[in-house]
């Protein structure tokens, strides 16, 4: 039996990819145990996991949901500069904390959330043998993808080259104080200097939720990365009441903007014009940040709710409206929903970006987001065959990937054998 350690940030869309992993590795007989912050243990312990907190002065429980409050009033480049400070604080926490944590619990090998900046270093300062888990958009570095946070265009000529360059020289001094803080604890615990981002993760497997279908042509991802479709399970959640007897029977358009970003009520109020008129019911989820009631009344009348079983509503869906957050976007796909992608921060500009790029969905930035564009987006992606033969596909090639099986059976190759597990093929978005 292994002892498992878990390390990822407290939010939801990454619980919801490690939770999976973790029930599936202890259904093997193995033992799992989260390391985390204290807003972590409620869904930990949900899913039947054990929970060891760190960072309980710092961030004592209800410490996310004020952070996430904060994060929903911003977007582009403020949003991403409040994301790496947070991110920051809560390395300090991690790489100062963690290994007195994971060494008094007994942990044999850690599973680390690629967004976990740290987690690598302290597995690497426990001499633990230690996986990466890519739960939103691969942040490995390329010159021919894009940065995660931007929503350019996948394009192989020099110019793309010189202008992702560009974009990941403003990426990293945006980063700059993240990257220092995980650099001063490599030198005081006399590990050797990281010279690349993309050193910073496993050397024995990376393994991404997305299918490869939903990346760009990779040419330069290590051969232990594997894409393997995501771990979704509605046994990893708690329990959410709906009140399904209010659904009408029309073609169901499912809007979210996920629980971080559930405040920006002026999309909602455009959302629900945009689709007032549509021989449809939209069902909006507030994603827990903010009560039902404190919505105006919005046009069209639609069914809203604090927060919603998302796993049962999309298999009834026939269009998602989303942030682009990259496990909504998975769960649309996994269910064969295209998508309209609002995205607002973070990595959702890349997920979205993906999503055109593969004809899976249609994308409305932002800052150009206005009703009657948004009211044309819907309505493309609803009456053209296109999209929804694209969310098929996706739903097949998710099928085929294997998911929480087959990341459970790299996890468990990797830590027995010591050595990297190779992928046997090249599959698509990974280049020749």
């Amino acid at each position: 039996m292994t002892h498992f350690g878990l390390l990822c940030p407290a939010l939801t869309g990454h619980l919801n990819t490690l939770l999976p992993l973790g029930q599936a590795l202890q259904k093997r007989g193995h033992r799992v145990t989260l390391v985390g912050l204290l807003d972590a243990e409620p869904p930990t312990r949900a899913a039947g996991l054990e929970f060891r907190p760190i960072g309980e002065t710092e961030r004592p429980a209800g410490a996310i949901a004020e952070l996430t409050a904060q994060a929903s009033t911003l977007s582009g480049r403020a949003a991403l500069r409040y994301a790496v400070a947070v991110f920051q604080q809560d390395a300090a926490l991690l790489l100062r904390e963690a290994p007195a944590v994971i060494k008094a619990a007994g942990i044999d090998a850690l599973l680390v959330d690629q967004f976990s900046r740290g987690g690598g270093t302290v597995a690497d300062f426990l001499n633990l043998p230690f996986i990466t888990l890519c739960s939103g958009v691969v942040l490995n570095r390329e010159p021919s993808i894009p940065p995660f946070n931007t929503s350019w265009n996948y394009h192989p000529a020099w110019w793309a080259q010189l202008r992702n360059r560009l974009g990941y020289g403003l990426l990293s001094r945006v980063t700059q104080p993240l990257t220092e803080v995980v650099a001063e604890y490599r030198r005081t615990w006399n590990l050797p200097p990281l010279s690349h981002p993309n050193e910073a993760y496993s050397q024995l497997a990376q393994i991404s939720q997305q299918p490869a279908e939903l990346e760009f042509p990779r040419q330069q991802l290590p051969p232990w990365f594997h894409f393997t479709g995501p771990y979704h399970s509605s046994g990893s959640r708690e329990p959410v009441p709906f009140p399904w007897e209010k659904l009408t029977g029309q073609p169901l358009i499912y809007a979210s903007m996920g629980t971080v970003l559930g405040r920006f009520k002026g999309v909602f109020q455009q959302i629900a014009a945009a689709c007032e008129g549509l021989d449809a019911q939209l069902v909006i989820s507030l994603g827990g940040s903010v009560p039902p009631e404190a919505l105006p009344a919005l046009p069209g009348s639609p069914l809203v709710v604090g927060y919603a079983p998302q796993l049962e509503l999309l298999q009834r869906a026939a269009l998602t409206i989303t942030h682009a957050g990259m496990n909504t976007t998975l769960e649309s796909l996994s269910n064969g929903v295209p998508l309209v992608a609002i995205p607002i921060a973070n990595d959702q500009p890349g997920v979205a970006a993906r999503v055109a790029w593969t004809g899976a969905g249609v994308r409305v930035p932002l800052k150009r987001l206005r009703v009657p564009r948004l009211r044309q987006a819907i309505a493309q992606v609803l009456t053209h065959d296109s999209y929804r033969k694209h969310a098929l596909r996706f739903q097949a090639a998710i099928q085929r990937a294997g998911g929480v099986d087959q990341a459970v059976e790299i996890i468990l190759q990797a830590v027995s054998t010591g050595k990297p597990v190779l992928r046997e093929t090249n599959a698509p978005g990974m280049g020749g």
